[in-house]
């Protein structure tokens, strides 16, 4: 790739900063992006192990307001994503250089202390989601179990650990392209069982769920909104990937996060309206059960929706869990391996990688739904809201003091920058109060 020399004047927009180039020996060929691999590459990012909670953290508040809520995030998502894109686009001009990552922008924005920050929201991350997803893929494989061999007496380490070293071994013995063509028929996987979810839902929805309402309760799930809709760690190889081109980045990043946000609120809605009252109290000792998907595993509204939702949820963990092992693996390669460590290195890599989570999880087999909780409220508002809108309000302080052009994707300013770190500083401060009061 080869950056382009492009001069503007000061009313002019810039559209494209260089070109995707590929020498085959002979001859420099032009390989762009297209919009459509872009989006899918958002869109694929977004769903993932994220949407499971959701009920979970939605049935309180009811469907009218979680839909209200859902779409909010999603919107605080998208100028988030925009807000990246155009630190990304400034800053692959002022170094010159065709590609850059998400760390590596912060590093050039925000200097090494803003870097560390970001390093240490995005190491939570992971962990926090990589234990949320052993957690919850060990519980289904050990329900699972007691479904088909009829093991009652199964300890709850039994499901976790294995899922661990099942799926943590295929990684680590597998190929890269073996792993790819897995992941992507996981992904099919995914998608039949959710269109079936919703066929088979739709004919068990309650209207006394639908017409539900306590707009008090909506506040407890924004932050597992927030990890479910979070893309903004590939909106700089969207920017790569599309050559520098506003336009299309722009199309990308709303189309992308708005075909999950369509996918999330049909979600939302048939599994909530699939749960009853008389199930949300079938429990012997009374109490309210606010997880629904446990509900309809276990074949309360009929067993085939119950098979379903059990494939559904494992590969929607699987195919997260995968894309987050190597998140990690590439992140520690960058920090302790050096470019001569070999297949040697795998083994302490891989299981600084998976076992913390896995020994965690079985610790506390009920943490899927705290981690992702406390994943959403600190490192989501990090990453997503105050960093992102930081980056933004440097560069255009440095364009105004150097009568530089840089390329604007966010309207509103000022206000705007205020308004995404004010929220992300509100749901932290919320957070904190609910630990202390607790």
């Amino acid at each position: 790739m080869v950056p382009i020399k492009t001069v503007l004047k000061d009313s002019e927009e810039v559209t494209r900063l260089f070109s995707h180039l590929e020498f085959d020996g002979k001859n420099l060929n032009h390989q762009p992006g297209s919009v459509l691999g872009s989006t899918a590459l958002i869109a694929g990012t977004t769903v993932g192990a994220g949407i499971l909670a959701l009920p979970a953290v939605t049935l309180p508040s009811g469907i009218v307001p979680s839909t209200s809520g859902l779409i909010a995030v999603w919107l605080y998502a998208l100028v988030s994503g925009l807000l990246v894109a155009e630190v990304t686009l400034n800053t692959i001009r002022t170094e010159g250089r065709p590609s850059i990552g998400f760390l590596g922008i912060v590093d050039k924005t925000l200097g090494k202390l803003g870097a560390r920050i970001a390093g240490g929201a995005y190491l939570f991350m992971h962990y926090a989601l990589l234990v949320a997803y052993i957690t919850e893929g060990g519980e289904i494989l050990g329900f699972a179990a007691r479904k088909v061999w009829g093991l009652q007496i199964l300890p709850t380490w039994v499901g976790t650990t294995t899922f661990t070293l099942l799926f943590g071994g295929i990684m680590y013995l597998g190929r890269e392209k073996f792993i790819e063509k897995l992941n992507n028929a996981f992904v099919g996987i995914v998608i039949v069982s959710f269109l079936g979810l919703l066929f088979l839902a739709g004919g068990h929805i309650q209207t006394t769920q639908l017409l539900f309402q306590d707009w008090s309760a909506l506040g407890s799930a924004i932050s597992v909104m927030s990890v479910a809709l979070f893309f903004q760690n590939v909106v700089p190889l969207v920017v790569t990937q599309l050559e520098g081109d506003a336009r299309k980045i722009r199309q990308s990043i709303f189309i992308g996060s708005v075909i999950p946000l369509i996918m999330f609120l049909a979600w939302n809605a048939v599994i909530l309206g699939s749960v009853s009252p008389d199930m949300l109290h079938s429990t012997s000792d009374g109490r309210t059960v606010f997880n629904p998907l446990q509900i309809l595993r276990a074949g309360g509204a009929g067993e085939w929706l119950g098979v379903l939702v059990c494939i559904f949820s494992e590969f929607a963990i699987v195919t997260s869990f995968i894309g987050f092992v190597y998140g990690l693996l590439d992140l520690f390669k960058d920090i302790f391996l050096s470019e001569q460590g070999g297949f040697s290195r795998r083994l302490p890599l891989y299981s600084l990688v998976l076992f913390p989570p896995m020994t965690l999880g079985t610790l506390n087999p009920s943490i899927f739904l705290t981690a992702l909780d406390y994943t959403g409220t600190f490192s989501i508002s990090v990453l997503g809201g105050i960093i992102p809108a930081l980056m933004s309000w440097k560069q255009r302080q440095e364009q105004e003091n150097s009568d530089s052009i840089n390329q604007s994707l966010v309207p509103g300013g000022k206000v705007t920058l205020i308004v995404m770190i004010g929220m992300a500083l509100a749901m932290m401060g919320r957070q904190i109060l609910s630990i202390y009061h607790q």
